[in-house]
């Protein structure tokens, strides 16, 4: 069988060119844009919102009781979703940003991913670590033993009516979500501060 002789330099052709093809057919992402996600959507949110208090719901009052269920879980998720909207509102005006970005902003914190390299994207992640940080460490004094009064008043409530299983299951989602939020507030708070030293760096 003859050889082909291949010219040298051809290989590194025929790749540059494969990866130009690919780079040509999807659109460029820069860094510096925010990731929207569909999970970001208020209409997930809401969505999931209302499935996890139906659950709940269902849980304390039993199947029966599905229609009353059904209509406290869609208010508690249009509450959810108004206190959702509203904060990314306030988050944009404070920063510049987009309420749509919010989420993504985030999760750049959250991860202890590198700040933005655009001047003015890093002064609006600036102004969004000093606004949440503030008012992280302004409401934890009031917000943690208010709902610890809550979770456990209406624990014991259920104990005393007589209510043994929804005061057992009431009291075992106050443990759990009291420690998940003080877990997941100093965590927050803490990459709040690593990315403020990235930013001044």
């Amino acid at each position: 069988m003859p050889l082909v002789r291949v010219p040298a330099g051809a290989g590194e052709v025929t790749r540059g060119a494969t990866v130009r093809g690919v780079e040509m057919g999807r659109p460029e992402r820069r860094d510096d844009r925010p990731e929207r996600l569909r999970r970001d959507s208020l209409w997930m949110i809401g969505l999931g919102a209302l499935a996890a208090g139906l659950v709940v719901r269902l849980l304390f009052g039993g199947t029966g009781a599905w229609p009353s269920a059904l209509l406290g879980a869609a208010a508690m998720s249009a509450w959810v979703v108004f206190l959702v909207r509203r904060r990314r509102r306030d988050d944009a005006r404070d920063t510049g940003a987009e309420p749509e970005d919010v989420p993504a902003m985030e999760r750049r914190i959250l991860k202890g991913g590198p700040p933005p390299e655009d001047p003015r994207r890093r002064q609006a992640m600036a102004a969004l670590v000093d606004s949440r940080q503030r008012r992280l460490r302004r409401n934890r004094w009031w917000a943690f033993p208010l709902m610890f009064l809550i979770f456990f008043g209406t624990s014991v409530l259920w104990f005393a009516s007589g209510s043994v299983a929804a005061g057992g299951w009431t009291l075992a989602l106050a443990v759990v979500f009291l420690t998940w939020l003080t877990w997941y507030n100093v965590r927050f708070d803490r990459r709040l501060t690593q990315m403020r030293h990235r930013l001044r760096a």
